[in-house]
């Protein structure tokens, strides 16, 4: 998968626009376009910014590593339970400060615990 690939998956799976992701990294929509169709990347000085909007590292970016496998992760084995919309999850969760995941863990056990009450 090429960067510019990798940017218009995350772009998807973030739920944005092309226009929105163009107006937040500063360039015109038109450059996302040229990006498809010459099949040219982003220059170096916009990585970042693209990084920032799109909420991934450069070497995510750069070497796909966490957007290329993360269907192959899904979908390598026909029984895994876990879709790609677990591994956001999972990646939202990891993106969280120490304080936050505790307190989303505690939300959870909370949640099943109600869940077992109430199927008494």
């Amino acid at each position: 998968m090429t960067i510019t690939e990798r940017i218009i998956k995350l772009i998807k799976q973030r739920n944005m626009t092309q226009v929105e992701f163009a107006r937040q990294i500063g360039i015109a929509n038109s450059t996302i376009s040229e990006w498809k169709k010459k099949g040219s990347c982003p220059s170096a000085d916009k990585v970042m910014d693209i990084c920032n909007v799109l909420k991934v590292t450069p070497e995510q970016l750069l070497t796909g590593k966490g957007i290329d496998d993360e269907e192959d992760i899904a979908t390598s084995n026909p029984e895994s339970r876990f879709t790609p919309y677990d591994i956001q999850i999972i990646d939202n969760y990891h993106n969280l400060r120490e304080e936050q995941q505790k307190r989303l863990v505690a939300y959870m056990e909370t949640l099943k615990k109600l869940d077992d009450l109430e199927n008494i």
